[in-house]
């Protein structure tokens, strides 16, 4: 069984930006990538992760959590040149929602 530590080195090895927040919307972890890519790094644990966002975004995020709530598991919330931004349910056992991730991944490859 992983212990807290191997699993912060496993989420830590990631390349992308990963955020954890609760059902409050409050961020409760974020791996390397994040805290190197958010200009606040570590100070935005323990805040809420609407307020990084623009209140269109705030809006989508709302929305979609509602969604998680009702059972879906991910949704793409951002999709540019830059990267493509993932909300995805995190559950436990008994499938009560825990919170939601942001990931990020690569641009889409060009043809």
């Amino acid at each position: 069984m992983l212990d807290a530590r191997w699993l912060r080195a496993l989420l830590d090895s990631l390349k992308h930006p990963l955020s954890f927040a609760d059902t409050q919307h409050i961020i409760r972890y974020m791996n390397r990538a994040a805290v190197s890519h958010y200009k606040r790094g570590r100070d935005l644990i323990g805040t809420s992760l609407l307020d990084c966002h623009s209140l269109e975004s705030q809006a989508a995020i709302r929305e979609i959590f509602l969604a998680l709530q009702q059972g879906l598991e991910e949704r793409m919330i951002t999709d540019n040149e830059n990267h493509r931004i993932y909300m995805r349910a995190v559950r436990d056992e008994a499938g009560k929602l825990l919170g939601y991730y942001e990931r990020f991944e690569p641009p889409k490859s060009s043809p």
